[in-house]
């Protein structure tokens, strides 16, 4: 530990190792600087002085001993990793000085107020960590390219994840359910199409499901409501822009395992194609199915659905560009046809930036990572709560 009051041998010593600095003796700095250091040697700012007198004299070696000694005494001092990142990158010395500029934009991020004069020494930290792990990440990505043949999708994207994830240009995401949470599953933000091989019978049904949608829309009546309807009295939150209103509007088909009969009947062939999924069945719960209509210039905010143990399905059936869908650190473009399928227990958001009208069918599957065993679980452990009597209302 530092003595709380520095020794008068080197706090005399280091006021003539400045003063000689400041003359531009630099031989003389480093003679009394190393005296300060033998009087009060757990003193880093001591020793970044006597780096810095090192610095003046050439001595590469003994400044970055001089630095690692400050280091030694506390790993916390920003301005010597500053210096100790600035000599390894002058002397090509790339993952030290990655390593160092690392772990000072770190602490730089932990100050409430940068100093003026640290600023610029950071922000070129932060362009070096850029440059590097720029650098890596092409390179690993081309590595990765190598390989990308012969995996599967999802071998693919947890393998850009991870690349991206350990260069520190992506986040991963976890979930988080506001409702019902099954542990272990995986977290993954899209799943794969293979979990779903009923996929492509649903979207070849795409024409004759959107017709029905505009026929619908033409004549909605009470079928046609605000997707967000909060509760009176509920604290201003990120819904409160859409609450009521049919900025983002819904027609739905299914809702929590009762069926809207009046929608089906307008909609048989969207009725028929929904029934031949195998989709979870769990009375006062699933499944839900809608037409979501989001109207342009309208954004739905990032937020996290209610329990992993399910799949939502996108069917895009209008999709003007300008528009997009978000789920964690993957972003992508809807296509009229094409259907994909996430877990929206993990943050995810959509815009639609156009000036028309964009609009999905949305519903809800089992999460494929569940064993048909645990699927029976979950359905006698919804029976049994609902048995009960004390299940919480929806």
């Amino acid at each position: 530990m530092a003595n709380p009051t520095p020794p008068a041998a080197a706090i005399e010593a280091n006021r003539l190792g400045i003063a000689a600095l400041q003359a531009g003796d630099a031989e003389a700095a480093a003679a009394h600087f190393a005296a300060a250091v033998a009087a009060d040697p757990r003193s880093g700012a001591l020793q970044r002085n006597l780096a810095s007198a090192w610095r003046a004299l050439g001595d590469e070696t003994r400044e970055l001993a001089a630095l690692d000694a400050a280091l030694a005494v506390d790993r916390r001092d920003l301005m010597a990793w500053v210096r100790k990142a600035e000599r390894h990158e002058i002397r090509g010395e790339g993952g030290q000085a990655l390593a160092a500029w690392s772990a000072a934009v770190s602490l730089g991020a932990q100050l409430d107020a940068v100093p003026a004069p640290l600023e610029p020494l950071l922000a070129q930290g932060r362009t070096f960590i850029d440059r590097a792990t720029g650098a890596m990440f092409a390179a690993a990505s081309g590595a990765f390219g190598e390989l990308r043949g012969g995996l599967s999708e999802g071998e693919a994207r947890r393998g850009e994840a991870f690349i991206a994830s350990a260069l520190g240009r992506r986040r991963i995401y976890r979930n988080e359910c506001a409702g019902t949470y099954y542990p272990f599953l995986p977290a993954d933000e899209f799943f794969d199409r293979g979990h779903f091989p009923w996929m492509a019978e649903i979207e070849a049904q795409t024409g004759a499901i959107r017709a029905e949608l505009v026929a619908l829309l033409d004549d909605p009546g009470e079928a046609l409501r605000p997707y967000v309807r909060m509760d009176a009295g509920t604290p201003d939150s990120i819904w409160t822009g859409l609450d009521n209103r049919l900025d983002w509007g819904a027609c739905f088909l299914w809702e929590y395992g009762e069926p809207n009969q009046l929608v089906l009947d307008r909609c048989p062939a969207t009725a028929a194609a929904l029934a031949a999924i195998p989709g979870a069945r769990i009375p006062g719960r699933a499944p839900s199915a809608f037409f979501s209509m989001l109207k342009p210039h309208t954004r739905i905010p990032a937020h996290t659905g209610v329990t992993n143990t399910r799949a939502i399905v996108h069917l895009p059936l209008i999709v003007p560009p300008g528009c997009g869908f978000r789920v964690g650190g993957e972003t992508r473009m809807w296509e009229e046809g094409r259907a994909f399928a996430f877990d929206d227990t993990i943050e995810h958001e959509a815009w639609n930036d156009s000036d028309d009208l964009r609009a999905v069918l949305i519903f809800d599957v089992w999460n494929p990572h569940l064993t048909s065993g645990e699927r029976e679980l979950l359905l006698r452990y919804f029976a049994s709560a609902d048995g009960s009597g004390y299940a919480v209302p929806r």
